[in-house]
């Protein structure tokens, strides 16, 4: 049976790697398990190390190999955050460092600034989460970068994009693109942007299928974004946000950006995520299991005009795709109903073991209306070119017994048929 989680860090698996690496138990008298570190300032241990450590956290200098710097600040680092961000790098595969934020948009924000001034652009492909579309359109374009859209999936528009435009520094792909599924090859954007003679940044928010599904530092792009709220945290309980990657001078310049905005996760949630990251790819693996029995099983139902999942794919390029990056297709599923509207929202108030809530990856099944919730600040025109309409409906498929959350979906279904019914019905 093949080997499918390489060794790394010292010859040990990522299951292993994640519970016995960046910790030292002597430092926690003895516990096992790290402890919670409040404090907001550090103790230096002389002059000269507060020296060194003010050199190292604004990046004036670069740490030597194997240089462990005094603490300085909890707004630019503390132990929790020194402790996940060590213990999540053997899940993301080639990854050497990781950031830790206190939101995924902060991530992605950072990052971004990282790479941007103005007068530079970006790429982004759409569809793309409504808040990272809000940051592009209220953020970034008044700040003076020109933002450039480009298809999801579209390799052959991505090439020309990359190729034509000017001071390009950044190509941000979000896949599966929130939520129409839609896969774009990192591998070839990769191949593109490293044709130009000043490569751009190449970033990809995995929020979706990583780190169990999807490896995109392994395809050749630069950063991979998460918002840490969803599968890694897996419990709806946290926010957070990460960015990873393996070139070092780009992670110093993402770790200094996060000291001057201060958006460094707290030590508390810090805490709490490093305990959830060993349950990642036991969660992810069965939700993947649920929502791709779940997805196939809906096909066929009448008042479906079409179920968005990656095995149903009917597209050749999006099955290359799929097959050539993703180990598996993941737990996010979108619906579009017949009726729009009015027939989403039947279906949203009769779900019963399902729940009517935005955001996604608990260990709870999520069902949300993206038009009119995480997608409402699109304009129209950006709605009909994401492919966002009236009837579709967002599924984020949880650890519950699959066959209950259909007779669930199918209850569902059943009530929200009667409005499509009636709106058949001609008035007398």
């Amino acid at each position: 049976m093949p080997d499918n989680h390489k060794k790394s860090h010292h010859g040990a698996h990522p299951s292993t790697a994640v519970l016995t690496r960046g910790f030292n138990p002597h430092l926690s008298v003895g516990s096992a398990r790290p402890a919670v570190f409040r404090s907001s300032t550090y103790v230096f241990s002389s002059p000269e190390a507060a020296e060194r450590a003010f050199d190292l956290t604004s990046g004036r200098v670069a740490a030597e190999p194997g240089e462990t710097p005094d603490l300085v600040y909890s707004r630019f680092n503390h132990p929790n955050a020194e402790i996940l961000e060590d213990q999540i790098v053997p899940l993301e595969d080639g990854a050497e460092w990781a950031v830790v934020f206190n939101s995924g948009m902060a991530a992605i924000m950072t990052a971004l600034l990282s790479c941007l001034k103005p007068g530079d652009s970006m790429i982004y492909t759409v569809p793309l989460y409504g808040g990272t579309q809000g940051l592009i359109h209220d953020l970034l374009e008044p700040f003076g970068v020109r933002c450039v859209p480009v298809m999801a999936g579209r390799s052959d528009q991505i090439d020309q994009a990359i190729a034509s435009t000017a001071g390009l520094r950044a190509v941000l792909m979000e896949t599966p693109a929130n939520p129409t599924m839609v896969m774009t090859d990192i591998r070839r954007a990769v191949a593109a942007a490293s044709k130009l003679p000043e490569r751009p940044v190449v970033m990809v928010d995995n929020t979706f299928l990583g780190p169990a599904f999807q490896h995109p530092l392994q395809l050749g792009a630069d950063i991979v974004l998460y918002s840490a709220t969803k599968y890694l945290g897996g419990f709806s309980d946290l926010l957070g946000g990460l960015a990873l990657g393996n070139d070092s001078e780009l992670g110093k310049k993402i770790r200094v950006k996060r000291g001057l905005h201060g958006n460094i996760l707290q030590p508390d949630e810090c805490w709490i995520l490093d305990s959830r990251l060993p349950t990642v790819f036991l969660r992810m693996n069965r939700q993947s299991k649920n929502a791709q029995r779940i997805a196939e099983s809906l096909v066929g139902r009448p008042e479906i005009r079409k179920v968005y999942y990656p095995t149903l794919f009917d597209d050749p390029e999006q099955i290359r795709i799929r097959l050539s990056q993703c180990d598996y297709s993941g737990a996010m599923i979108s619906i579009d109903l017949h009726g729009g509207k009015p027939v989403a929202f039947e279906f949203l108030r009769n779900i019963q073991l399902a729940r009517n809530a935005v955001s996604l990856g608990g260990v709870e099944t999520l069902v949300c209306h993206p038009k009119t919730t995480i997608h409402s600040g699109l304009s129209p025109e950006e709605m009909v070119i994401a492919g966002i309409t009236d009837g579709l409906v967002r599924i984020s498929v949880g650890i519950e017994d699959w066959r209950d959350l259909l007779r669930d979906f199918e209850h569902a279904l059943d009530a929200a048929k009667t409005v499509q019914l009636s709106e058949t019905v001609p008035s007398k």
